[in-house]
């Protein structure tokens, strides 16, 4: 078995002395791994670092096998972001989200090709988490859990929503959810066309699409939200900073 693919670093693992086990969303095989021959050499080791876009080989006698990865550099992310912390950790929280929630081996074109967008916002665009937001809402969508955000789902109406019911995940009208509203998540207005996401409507949005996350995602299969979101999350909310548990 032999395929050719690009994809991008989700996560690397020792495996003996030399060598690493590599996990990788790609375009066309989804979340893939394979065995990356003296992976942790010096040549090798920046090429291998989580958010970089890979030129991929995979090789095994059977489909069932690990397999083997040869790789080539097509944009190295990781090294781009290395001096600006807050990035790097945007970069360290949706690789480890999407090594969590993804199945091995299931294509989402759609979901690659929004990850390559975060990047390139990652790497040049000051507004990078409002696309890190509507990242984690499009990754809901792609594992089947797309949010409702068009219109209230009490009164049909697509003007003044303000909530999301953390159980149905559709949205709501101010006034229709006034009586529920300790009982509901915000919905930052930038999600609805509403303009730029300030830092409050990032916090928002983060907090409503990790409710979802968790829920859908991550709690059926047992598996905690990463370290590396919570950091995220953490930092990017006003205020004093609290770290996470």
């Amino acid at each position: 078995m032999e395929w050719r693919d690009e994809g991008i670093v989700l996560e690397v693992r020792p495996l003996g002395e030399r060598d690493l086990r590599l996990t990788a969303l790609t375009f066309e095989h989804g979340r893939h791994v394979g065995l990356v021959i003296a992976g942790r050499s010096r040549k090798r080791a920046p090429l291998l670092q989580p958010g970089n876009r890979l030129d991929l080989a995979w090789r095994a006698r059977l489909e069932s096998q690990l397999g083997h990865f040869t790789v080539e550099p097509r944009r190295l992310y990781a090294a781009t972001l290395v001096h600006d912390p807050l990035r790097l950790q945007a970069l360290a929280a949706v690789t480890a989200l999407l090594e969590a929630s993804l199945p091995e081996r299931e294509p989402h074109p759609a979901l690659y090709a929004g990850l390559l967008t975060l990047l390139g916002r990652l790497a040049a665009d000051q507004a990078w988490p409002e696309a890190y937001v509507r990242f984690e809402v499009l990754l809901l969508a792609e594992l089947g859990f797309a949010l409702e955000l068009d219109r209230c789902a009490l009164t049909g109406a697509s003007e003044g929503l303000a909530w999301v019911s953390p159980r149905t995940g559709r949205a709501v009208s101010a006034q229709a959810g006034a009586p529920w509203a300790g009982r509901l998540l915000p919905l930052p207005a930038f999600l609805v066309g509403g303009g730029p996401a300030d830092a409050d409507q990032i916090a928002q949005g983060l907090r409503l699409a990790g409710h979802f996350i968790a829920r859908h995602i991550l709690a059926p299969v047992d598996r905690p939200m990463p370290a590396a979101r919570e950091r995220l999350l953490a930092l990017l909310t006003p205020g004093p900073r609290t770290e996470p548990a």
